[in-house]
């Protein structure tokens, strides 16, 4: 599959497609709406980032208690259950007087069952999809992602200053209700894609059997630390420039944009492996110029830069599910994604850190030097890794 038409012909593609959209333009209002919040009032730039990232960091608790749901749920309810928890817990993080404690309390359940909710919707593009169509989809989602973040973030920008932070929240809430809509209504009845019941002990399992190879390993590193240094990075636009940081993220989208399109389109595959190290570098050395606290155009420019480096995740993601059984899929690419969202926070952590004990501008840069020592280090396992799955047969799946 190389056409876009191809790919709009797929029954279910579109319906997919839009519920995760949805959804991404509830959490991009939510999240800049929700930093915003925090950090008008503490004044941190630590909270401020753990609060639009720290979600990510609760994916690590559910990927190593719930992920085996991923395979072993139907889709279509759990994306219909999944947006309805997201839209409640936005709309509790807007009620009046709410603790800071409070409002980091409800983002730890919302991260866990989005762990589930990444393997899921995942799981299910590479069942839609045939094989060789999963880079191409894989890259629309992301393409429709950045699409909607640019507005999303603009949008929140503008709605922050306009409604307030806490209404904005509210209204974010509300944007979860037609993507969960599209997606009960849109999407067929599966059945999952395997037997038993989700539970922690499976959950390990699996994941263990995930890890166990090495060229495995060494994919899902390269997938979690250098992007997820980056957005360390990123989780620093609205204290390094508070009435910026729309536009900031708004230019990274568009960059992301353009990278998915070269990479999901007009790549060809003999290309694709060799390019995901390349494009982790340039995901991490335009941010080291942020030391020097550049003027904003000169800002804008370097993160749009930076920003096309994020299509090594495509090239990897690729890489990863030529190496996993079928039946593995959702759980790989749900630990996928909830080590990478993870990550993020972690990122977000260290560079939020970093800046409450120097500047932002400092705590950015360190973040990109971070990602790019990461980057160096893996290069010489990604590049001997071969592109085969798992050799393990199917009867040895664990229960």
């Amino acid at each position: 599959m190389r056409t876009y038409r191809q790919l709009f012909r797929t029954p279910e593609f579109t319906p997919l497609l839009l519920a995760s959209a949805g959804q991404t333009a509830a959490q991009t209002v939510s999240g800049l709406a929700l930093g915003v919040l925090v950090f008008d009032r503490t004044g941190s730039a630590l909270l401020s980032s753990l609060a639009a990232f720290g979600p990510a960091l609760a994916q690590l608790v559910g990927a190593a208690t719930v992920l085996s749901g991923a395979d072993r749920l139907p889709p279509r309810a759990a994306l219909t259950g999944l947006g309805l928890l997201l839209g409640a817990g936005t709309a509790v993080q807007a009620l009046p007087g709410l603790p800071v404690w409070a409002v980091f309390a409800t983002l730890l359940p919302l991260g866990v069952a989005g762990s589930v909710g990444g393997g899921v919707r995942y799981g299910l593009l590479n069942e839609v999809l045939t094989r060789d169509g999963y880079l191409l989809g894989r890259s629309v989602l992301t393409m429709a992602a950045g699409i909607v973040q640019i507005g999303g973030f603009a949008l929140g920008g503008a709605l922050v200053t306009v409604l307030s932070a806490r209404g904005t929240l509210l209204l974010a809430a509300g944007l979860y209700l037609p993507a969960t809509a599209v997606a009960r209504f849109g999407l067929s009845r599966r059945p999952p894609r395997a037997t038993g019941p989700a539970s922690v002990a499976g959950t390990w399992r699996t994941n263990a059997r995930l890890w166990s190879c090495a060229p495995r390993r060494y994919v899902y590193l390269a997938l979690w630390l250098p992007s997820g240094l980056i957005v360390g990075a990123e989780s620093l636009y609205v204290p390094y420039s508070p009435g910026d940081a729309g536009a900031l993220f708004a230019c990274g989208a568009v960059g992301m944009l353009a990278g998915d399109a070269v990479a999901g389109r007009l790549l060809p595959p003999g290309w694709r492996d060799r390019l995901a190290v390349p494009l982790c570098v340039l995901l991490a050395a335009p941010y080291l110029l942020f030391a020097f606290e550049p003027a904003l155009p000169v800002a804008l420019a370097l993160v749009t830069v930076a920003t096309f480096g994020y299509a090594s995740g495509l090239l990897l993601q690729e890489r990863l599910t030529a190496l996993t059984p079928d039946e593995l899929s959702g759980q790989a690419l749900g630990l996928h994604s909830s080590g990478m969202l993870a990550m993020q926070g972690a990122g977000a952590a260290l560079a939020g850190g970093v800046a409450e004990l120097t500047s932002p501008a400092t705590g950015m840069a360190t973040a990109a030097a971070a990602s790019l020592a990461t980057t160096l280090l893996l290069a010489p396992g990604l590049r001997r890794a071969p592109a085969r799955r798992d050799p393990l047969p199917a009867a040895g799946l664990p229960d």
